[in-house]
């Protein structure tokens, strides 16, 4: 069982005000956020030893939820155990939900006007750069050179090119499939129990029309439980279920949202609150906010004293493998998909590329000032127009 027989450095006022900073000035995506944490909580503060820091990472990226937000509730585990892990967690989220609550108002209100219009004009075609560079990086990252799991890869960004919607199915076949290859069980072992839980999260959760914030609940709890690794895994999901069935958004809102995520600090996964505020005002924010960290906390604190024991079991990771490829694969379809509805003219694609272009050649350059320069090139243009 998960034990720390450390004193602890700190109090948890301090890991919450820490977790507050990093939550209102922490820019640069997952990879950025946990690499900030290591930095100042490992190396400066020695708050968290190696070994919990890096036990904390490995169960982030093997677990479903946004790998940076995940992190921060395992170090709030380390010694406050799940009130350290709840108050860290909301620390970290609760600044980037503010903002783009605020955003979600003023773009409400406001979205009407040439110049919110020219802004997202050039934003939404940055963000098309933004999401196929995170894309390259993951698949690259994640697939190395493991023939199934670029098969995996090929075959879901053409579903969902095709469909236009992310197939979950196809994704938890993919753990399936990989599992089945690479351990061969007997299907009798008693091991084998640890897939029951993730197909159990498919439970159908379909509600009755008009109990609109009962539908936000379900559909972004289910969303919350697919976020493997980067918070860009949920696009897909989110596109397939706010766009093509529920019709809450349509698509330029939806890639209105996605930009919102990345001119603000935190986990990307917080354009959830901005759609939830589009879709119902501030209870819409609350509830789909809530629904889709659910998932990211309870697969942290519940697995957190057993980690260290079975984390490395190779039934959990030949799924996770599977899955995460499959989620690979389906953001470049998606990347696709929104590229073919926001490139229109010349100008966006060239700001697309140029974004490309940028990210591939200046690795210190973080993605909020690629999204005000493209703002501001969206401002020129229209203008001159």
């Amino acid at each position: 069982m998960y034990t720390t027989s450390r004193i602890s450095r700190y109090s948890i006022s301090d890991l919450i005000y820490y977790f507050l900073k990093l939550g209102a000035a922490g820019f640069g995506g997952p990879v950025a956020l946990v690499g900030y944490m290591h930095r100042d909580l490992v190396e400066k503060r020695k708050w968290i030893s190696e070994a919990d820091y890096k036990e904390g990472l490995a169960l982030a990226q093997l677990a479903p939820g946004p790998l940076a937000a995940q992190l921060a509730i395992y170090i709030g585990y380390v010694d406050f155990k799940i009130i350290g892990a709840t108050l860290a967690g909301l620390a970290f989220v609760l600044p980037s939900f503010v903002m783009v609550v605020i955003l979600g108002y003023a773009y409400l209100n406001f979205g009407g006007l040439p110049w919110m219009q020219a802004v997202f004009y050039g934003v939404g075609a940055a963000v098309i750069g933004i999401i196929a560079i995170s894309g390259y990086k993951l698949s690259k990252k994640t697939l190395g050179k493991d023939w199934l799991l670029w098969i995996i890869f090929l075959c879901l960004v053409l579903s969902t090119f095709l469909t236009e919607q992310e197939n979950i199915w196809l994704i938890l076949l993919a753990g399936f499939i990989v599992w089945v290859i690479r351990i061969r069980p007997s299907f009798f072992k008693k091991n084998n129990s640890i897939l029951l839980p993730i197909f159990f999260l498919q439970v159908s959760t379909q509600a009755a029309p008009d109990q609109k914030l009962l539908q936000i609940w379900w559909f972004f709890l289910k969303a919350g439980a697919f976020v493997f690794g980067s918070g860009l895994a949920i696009v897909p999901f989110l596109y397939g279920g706010v766009v093509k069935d529920f019709h809450w958004l349509n698509e330029k809102q939806f890639l209105d949202a996605v930009a919102v995520a990345m001119i603000t600090p935190g986990p990307v996964v917080i354009t959830v609150g901005f759609i939830g505020y589009l879709v119902a005002g501030f209870p819409g924010a609350c509830v789909a906010a809530l629904a889709t960290f659910l998932p990211c906390y309870l697969f942290t604190v519940i697995p957190a004293p057993y980690f260290h024991k079975y984390g490395k079991n190779p039934s959990i990771k030949a799924v996770v493998d599977g899955i995460t490829a499959a989620a690979v694969g389906a953001i470049a379809g998606a990347v696709i998909v929104l590229a073919k509805r926001q490139i229109v003219d010349l100008p966006s694609l060239f700001i697309a590329l140029a974004a490309i272009l940028v990210l591939l050649r200046f690795k210190k350059i973080q993605e909020p000032l690629i999204i005000l320069l493209a703002a501001l090139a969206g401002l020129l243009l229209k203008i001159q127009s």
